[in-house]
């Protein structure tokens, strides 16, 4: 396999809040969280090409902060797309060599993901053409209707003075609780053999598939009625969405980082052994 990986990172972060920085670009443990997502697939035999597809508005400007940092780890910024997911990865996939086998999409949110997990994604997409990484759901899980709105006060004295202090309350009624048996949290890399994710897009700008149930590599290959399989993904592959998110990757980024000075020691110190 020749696997080229794409990175969308062209998202507006509106689900982190107003931080005035993309999530993409925040701090993890000394490196932007963008950065350590690209260094999971630097130096891996398997992978030819890494994509990095930015906001088209600030690709300019991302080049001149980092365009260093990215040549020196071989990676090309290009523009994402400006509204879907999907479009920033049509818009890589146009990048992407001509001798490339596979094309592997990994969220640029997602720095975490450990070598042994990617490791198992690429060995099972050199026996299948669709493949992702994915988690059993643990929780349990209700559909639920829409929020009713019946119009009244539960306090008359609201109308007076208002509900200034008390909490907004929404309610949705429960309507079941779903079997989780057979549920997986899906995360990425989602690789794909490079034939059939063109396929789909062309399928995809042709209007033969909805673009807006389009979530996903694996979504894009569903549509066409092709088969997707599912390997064991990780708890710890974290997708940074909220602050909170962020918090927790540092924490993790940080216990890493003890654990491999720890065992460099060790490493040293029967060096040592050796050496007498």
């Amino acid at each position: 396999m020749k696997i080229a990986v794409i990175l969308p990172a062209a998202g507006k972060s509106t689900r982190f809040g107003d931080a005035g920085q993309s999530k993409l670009e925040m701090d993890l443990v000394g490196k932007p969280v963008f950065l350590r997502a690209v260094e999971l697939f630097v130096d891996r035999d398997e992978v030819a090409q890494i994509i990095l597809a930015v906001n088209p508005d600030d690709l300019d400007a991302f080049k001149l902060r980092y365009g260093d940092q990215l040549g020196f780890r071989g990676v090309v910024a290009i523009a994402g797309g400006t509204i879907e997911r999907w479009e920033t990865v049509r818009n890589g996939l146009n990048h992407v060599a001509d001798d490339c086998t596979h094309v592997a999409v990994h969220d640029a949110a997602r720095p975490l993901a450990s070598a042994a997990m990617i490791n198992r994604v690429f060995a099972a997409a050199e026996k299948v053409a669709a493949v992702v990484p994915g988690v059993n759901v643990n929780a349990t899980l209700k559909r639920v209707g829409e929020a009713a709105d019946d119009g009244k006060d539960d306090d008359p004295l609201d109308a007076i003075l208002g509900a200034v202090g008390k909490p907004e309350v929404c309610l949705r009624p429960v309507i079941e609780t779903v079997d989780r048996s057979h549920l997986v949290e899906v995360q990425t890399p989602q690789v794909v053999e490079i034939g059939l994710l063109k396929r789909g897009f062309e399928q995809l700008e042709q209007g033969a598939i909805n673009a807006v149930a389009v979530t996903d590599e694996a979504c894009l290959v569903e549509a066409m009625d092709e088969p997707v399989h599912v390997v064991e993904g990780e708890r710890g592959n974290l997708k940074i969405t909220t602050p909170d998110d962020l918090e927790v990757a540092k924490a993790v980024c940080a216990s890493r980082g003890t654990k491999d000075k720890q065992m460099l020691s060790r490493k040293r110190l029967f060096a040592d052994d050796d050496d007498d």
